[in-house]
């Protein structure tokens, strides 16, 4: 089984790319749904609560997401200090499920996974993989994108501030694509990783 990460900029297409490699046969663990699972765990809710308070719950009694988005994506000076705090209590879990994840596709003989997580060199999930492929696409385009999730400039740019520089996100990867144009182009690069790896070749079993 080949695992894939993704790494790139915000906004840069990540799941395109994800999407494009599961109609070539690989399954996707995707780190956001992954994310709203593991927040929800009744300890991780718990060390939540005690740091914010229960202003961050939903009235079904579970984490408001932009509630805590709010808080660790913000100006504040707070922010980095809380948003460090939330890595440290997601992040291992997260892996956890990861594993777990990898370990069952394993065993059903999974020919590829793509592990799609915005904070995969950060949180140190790219030791998960055998490749990592690194989606390029100029900030203007990317900014662009961003809007279409009604997000501000500033949301984007406070965002992009909380991550790694994108050229160190780039030395860790072993291909690269450019998505800045259209589907079908990006669609030839992906195929093309694909058969470099010889999945093509390759059934699941």
């Amino acid at each position: 089984m080949h695992i894939i990460g993704l790494v790139g900029g915000i906004a840069s297409g990540k799941s395109a790319v994800a999407a494009e490699l599961e109609k070539l046969g690989a399954k996707v663990l995707d780190a956001d749904s992954a994310a709203h699972e593991v927040i929800n765990l009744p300890d991780v809710r718990s060390e939540l609560v005690s740091r914010w308070g229960k202003e961050i719950l939903q009235a079904t009694g579970e984490i408001d997401r932009r509630a805590v988005a709010s808080r660790v994506f913000s100006p504040a000076q707070q922010a980095r200090a809380d948003l460090q705090f939330l890595g440290e209590t997601l992040h291992p879990r997260i892996r956890r499920f990861f594993e777990k994840e990898l370990e069952k596709m394993s065993r059903s003989g999974t020919l590829a996974v793509v592990i799609d997580a915005p904070l995969l060199v950060e949180a140190g999930w790219h030791d998960l993989c055998d490749s990592v492929i690194f989606v390029d696409a100029d900030r203007v385009k990317r900014l662009e994108r961003a809007t279409l999730r009604n997000w501000t400039k500033n949301d984007f740019t406070q965002r992009e501030a909380s991550q790694l520089p994108i050229e160190e996100k780039r030395q860790h990867a072993t291909h690269k694509v450019a998505n800045d144009g259209t589907v079908g182009s990006l669609r030839k690069q992906i195929l093309k990783i694909w058969e470099s790896l010889s999945l093509s070749s390759r059934k699941s079993l």
